[in-house]
């Protein structure tokens, strides 16, 4: 049986197709809600508009939030090497663009 399953996630008014571990897509699709919240909480709340700079608000939210969190609970290591997963997700997704 395939353990990979073919999603598609819409981040910021972009549809990203990944191909993920079945036993993620529920994490993946509520950091990807959670992305789309952050985004719009800065959109309502800021006068920005422009999505690049939404998103690396977002970005920069979570990676501050994740840092702080990670120190707390001693799994820095694991938290970077998740974002780094993810870093090359979206690398390889937009190379192919």
């Amino acid at each position: 049986m395939e353990n990979k399953l073919s999603i598609k996630l819409n981040i910021g008014s972009r549809q990203y197709p990944l191909s993920i571990n079945r036993d993620e897509e529920e994490q993946i699709r509520k950091a990807a809600t959670l992305i789309n919240e952050r985004i719009r909480h800065f959109k309502d709340n800021y006068a920005v508009r422009d999505m690049q700079d939404l998103l690396a608000m977002a970005a920069l939210h979570f990676a501050t939030a994740d840092k702080i969190r990670s120190h707390e609970n001693g799994s820095v290591d694991m938290q970077e090497e998740k974002a780094a997963e993810i870093d090359l997700l979206l690398s390889e997704y937009l190379e192919n663009q």
